[in-house]
């Protein structure tokens, strides 16, 4: 094209050949073909293209696509030896792309490659003027408050490395949604809190609301909840605000929704910015995309929810919990749990799907400080945390939610069963909570009838009558959260096994005190663990002395797992004997960056503005460490370098230790 444009002659002769075959191009456009191909921004949170078909682009997972530039985003182009040929490897082609996150053109290509039209070549050029396209997908009009796509039970086996598992804070409620519209009750579907979106159906759908209740309307009919909703292509699903007790309402549609796997599942974490649509909530402009075509023989027939399996909702909760991690004497008095099992907590306007605080009683504490891991008596050296526990970040009580930190350095007294858990995602602000204690098979046997239940719409006959608060005059303390201890022997040190409710359990080696032999000992059980493959096992979550295993109890019980653990403990060689793979890691490290004093500005306005790390942790550290200057904190952390060598048969203490620098376990 140069050479021509600069008058030149090619020698167009040598350049013939005989065309053989035959080849198809379509264009990837960021653009939504049934909003009159408008542009559509955005970051692409899944791309995958076939092997066997040439791709020209410039896009993979993560590339942001922005309003600036033309919305081409690849060409892919295939060649056949018939035209036949050619248009059967595009449609495979076509179908192995896979793009999320924002709305492309790809569907719409689908289709036209599919019509008799296209397969004859008899399109003209005025063809796609006519050509009806039906997506089946969904409009968000509005978003509502807090609108996520989650699936159940989320995303497990990466709580070691701080993911959690995300999914519906109502497992109940999502779960009855997906049955009666026919899903599995694991199909993907919307949680929605405090008010809900408006939805635009550009395909018939069939749906059901279930939870809190919103007011819902269908192109301005009211519509019920806990039934199956026959929803026409182009209708409008509109929710509103909630109207009485609750807090999130949840939307499944039979199929479900058609969102790529993010670890394994498709729930949303919005902090961690994955998962879901986009890995964030619903925006007005986004396009959720149905199932096309889901298996028949995964879908049931659409039924209402019998009266009888339907949840109360109310202001005032009473909540099945079971003792444990930590309790009395040695963290709280027992005048402390008796206060926990008889009190109406209040939920705190400041709640989330990360936890949900209370307002109460301040403990009296069985304990002055945390000793080595803090300056309060609620600090302990960093353990795993059981989503539903109720974890004291000093004085407060915060029930951990789905979204919530794996681990961190505060003690935690009770833990709501499995099959109470659903209750947390129903708390608004204002409603009160209370404790009451429940015993392991009472646990497990409200699990079990609560899971055929779902899987079979049906009541199994058996009344299970709600937890009921006991008085304040009944209330006991349980002996110990300690369920076994081994006492410390040749070559091992003393080890205390902790419930955390009726999944988990909590493995914890010597004293409350920071040694690298204890590091070394939770190491050993973990390895062991993950050798063994013992089905039922979920996560493996490593603290500090100690050792999170989250399992599925109705593959394997906490007394099984009790079994197993200390048997294993038997099995494991000393320290001394012990060898593990080392590594370097060089940290960058800031002083007072912008997001930290933010996080303490936040920290200040929301959860305790006179704690004694504000201001200034830095102020704080060299407060407590008796020093003159910040100076002298800004040259004891960055002026020495800290080691620490790690051998086959020994442990050796830091090299060129600094002064030691105490500071805060929060």
């Amino acid at each position: 094209m140069v050479r021509l444009a600069a008058g030149e002659t090619l020698p167009l002769a040598e350049y013939r050949h005989a065309p053989r075959g035959h080849a198809i191009e379509v264009r990837l456009y960021a653009e939504d073909p049934n909003q009159n191909f408008q542009p559509c921004a955005g970051v692409l949170t899944d791309v995958a293209f076939p092997a066997d078909a040439r791709i020209d682009g410039w896009i993979e997972r993560g590339s942001e696509v922005t309003p600036y530039y033309d919305p081409l985003l690849a060409k892919l182009i295939v060649t056949g030896a018939t035209r036949e040929d050619a248009v059967a490897r595009m449609v495979a082609a076509l179908d192995a792309t896979r793009l999320a996150g924002i709305e492309t053109n790809l569907d719409y290509l689908r289709a036209v490659m599919r019509t008799d039209v296209f397969r004859a070549a008899t399109q003209t050029t005025r063809y796609l003027r006519d050509f009806a396209f039906v997506p089946a997908t969904v409009d968000v009009r509005e978003p509502g408050t807090h609108t996520t796509v989650q699936d159940h039970p989320g995303r497990l086996g990466y709580w070691a490395v701080g993911v959690p598992p995300s999914g519906p804070m109502d497992t109940l409620a999502f779960r009855y949604a997906n049955r009666v519209v026919g899903n599995p009750p694991s199909a993907p579907g919307l949680e929605c809190t405090v008010a809900g979106p408006t939805l635009r159906f550009n395909r018939a759908a069939v749906v059901c609301l279930a939870g809190a209740e919103m007011a819902a309307d269908l192109d301005g009919a009211p519509v019920a909840y806990w039934t199956p909703i026959a929803v026409p292509a182009g209708a409008t699903l509109r929710l509103g605000a909630i109207v009485g007790p609750g807090l999130r309402t949840y939307v499944a549609i039979r199929g479900g929704l058609d969102v790529p796997d993010y670890l394994g599942s498709k729930s949303t974490f919005t902090l961690g910015r994955f998962g879901g649509h986009a890995g964030r909530c619903l925006r007005t402009g986004d396009v959720l995309h149905l199932v096309p075509a889901p298996d028949p023989t995964t879908l049931g027939a659409p039924a209402a929810l019998p009266a009888a399996l339907r949840p109360e909702y109310g202001s005032a909760w009473a909540i099945g919990v079971l003792y444990g991690p930590h309790g009395a004497p040695d963290f709280f008095t027992p005048e402390d749990v008796r206060t926990l099992l008889s009190t109406d907590y209040e939920v705190h306007y400041n709640s989330s799907r990360t936890g949900v605080r209370l307002v109460g009683p301040k403990p009296e504490w069985a304990r002055r400080d945390g000793g080595e891991a803090g300056l309060h008596p609620s600090n302990i050296h960093d353990n795993g945390y059981s989503v539903g526990t109720l974890d004291f970040t000093g004085d407060m009580p915060i029930i951990l939610g789905p979204d919530g930190p794996s681990l961190g350095g505060f003690v935690c007294p009770l833990t709501i069963a499995r099959a109470e858990l659903w209750k947390v995602g129903q708390l608004k602000p204002g409603d009160m909570v209370r404790f009451t204690l429940v015993g392991f098979d009472e646990a497990a046997a409200r699990l079990a009838q609560q899971e055929e239940e779902i899987a079979t719409l049906q009541t199994t006959g058996r009344a299970m009558a709600p937890v009921a608060a006991v008085p304040s005059a009944r209330v006991g303390v349980p002996a110990s959260a300690v369920l076994e201890r081994l006492p410390a022997a040749a070559g091992r040190v003393e080890v205390a096994y902790r419930a955390c409710g009726d999944d988990a359990l909590l493995v914890e080696y010597g004293p409350p005190v920071l040694d690298l032999t204890l590091r070394f000992r939770v190491h050993a059980l973990m390895s062991w663990l993950e050798a063994a493959r013992i089905p039922g096992v979920i996560d493996l979550t490593p603290g500090i002395r100690s050792l999170h295993v989250n399992v599925d109890s109705r593959v394997l019980s906490l007394a099984r797992l009790l079994e197993i653990v200390t048997a294993a403990e038997r099995e494991l060689p000393a320290v001394d004997d012990m060898e593990v793979p080392t590594r370097i890691v060089h940290l960058p490290l800031s002083w007072e960056d912008a997001a930290t004093l933010l996080a303490i500005r936040k920290y200040m306005q929301i959860v305790r503005k006179d704690a004694p790390w504000c201001p200034s942790n830095i102020e704080f550290i060299r407060r407590i460490n008796g020093l003159a200057s910040v100076d002298e904190v800004r040259a004891i952390v960055f002026g020495r370098a800290t080691s620490c060598s790690v051998s086959a048969t020994s442990i050796s203490a830091p090299r060129s230790r600094p002064p030691s620098i105490r500071g805060t376990g929060s």
